[in-house]
């Protein structure tokens, strides 16, 4: 017997090897293994934004709150609602939260992480915002065990109501949001808003700028851009230095004057009304995205790859900026 093992310990040593990998394949695991980021991603913006969901549309837009709702309770997170009347009927901000702060005590510092998930009217809203919305979900689950610095949280937050008529009017989802975290005197070190975030193009001259910025900026379409107000300009060159660090996917930051175009078009701008530091991450919409507020805003026209990429930089980003470490 020793000797039959001395002249086949290869082809033993092989066998156990190939009935482990066996045992591993079939595992249950393995049987409901997630697809990777991008068809996750891909997932998220069909459910939520196939078809207009507005105030509108309320059971469309219902449905994309609970399937919002379900992705995160599955990605181990036990979501809240702040409800409120709008339009004549129950709406609601959804909210998950990852924290490292002491039972009964307030945060000394929150970071926000949102994106809104009704669609304009019209429009199925996958770039707007479906893809936002996507980012977030993702971004959640891929930040679940993350252990902020002592004292921080980390709010994962789904508006609703941010496309007209709601549009910075007192029934705007991150209005309602930022006036409660206002109202409770809660110190929100930075508001990271995820608008518009699936479409990009190797095309010279696919990127349209603001006037006076031609020149100052690429005019390919290839890049993330962080912006906001000149207000948040240390947030955005943070926030944005951050990504650099942890992405090699093109990025562009921008901190200029309110009434510069396209500056304070999302849901930031809530933030910055209340007082807080407030960006927007960004393909830029309309600027270079040709479906923007129409019927043709569908799940097919989105580059998931790209947005994948981003997404993982941007998980490395919101972990340093909440001084974090990995549970």
């Amino acid at each position: 017997m020793r000797n039959f093992f001395h002249s086949h310990w290869k082809v033993i040593v092989a066998l156990v090897l190939l009935i482990m990998v066996a045992v591993l394949t079939v595992g249950p695991e393995s049987a409901r293994a997630a697809p990777d980021l991008a068809e996750r991603m891909r997932e998220h913006v069909r459910a939520v934004a196939s078809e207009e969901h507005n105030t509108s549309r309320p059971e469309q837009l219902e449905r994309a709150a609970r399937y919002i709702e379900t992705a995160l309770e599955r990605a181990g997170y036990t979501p809240s609602r702040q409800e409120y009347e709008a339009g004549g009927q129950r709406v609601r901000n959804i909210e998950a939260v990852v924290g490292k702060v002491a039972r009964g005590k307030r945060p000394d510092r929150i970071f926000i992480v949102g994106a809104h998930y009704d669609s304009a009217q019209g429009a199925p809203g996958a770039n707007d915002n479906g893809s936002g919305t996507a980012a977030v979900l993702e971004l959640a689950r891929l930040l679940r065990t993350m252990q902020p610095a002592a004292g921080t949280e980390v709010r994962f937050v789904f508006f609703v109501n941010e496309e007209p008529p709601f549009f910075m009017g007192e029934q705007m989802g991150s209005m309602r949001h930022a006036a409660e975290l206002k109202r409770q005197g809660q110190l929100v070190e930075g508001a990271l808003v995820l608008e518009t975030m699936g479409y990009y193009s190797d095309q010279p001259g696919s990127q349209q700028l603001p006037p006076g910025l031609d020149g100052q900026y690429p005019d390919t379409g290839n890049f993330i851009a962080f912006v906001g107000t000149i207000e948040s300009s240390a947030l955005v060159r943070q926030a944005l230095a951050a990504f650099r660090d942890a992405s090699d996917f093109p990025a562009q930051g921008l901190a200029a004057p309110a009434h510069t175009m396209g500056v304070t078009l999302s849901d930031h701008s809530a933030y910055n009304r209340h007082g807080y530091p407030a960006l927007m991450i960004t393909d830029t919409a309309f600027m270079r995205y040709p479906y923007y507020h129409t019927a043709q805003d569908t799940p097919d026209k989105l580059d998931y790859e790209s947005m994948a990429r981003v997404v993982t930089g941007l998980s490395k980003t919101i972990a340093a900026l909440a001084g974090a470490t990995r549970g």
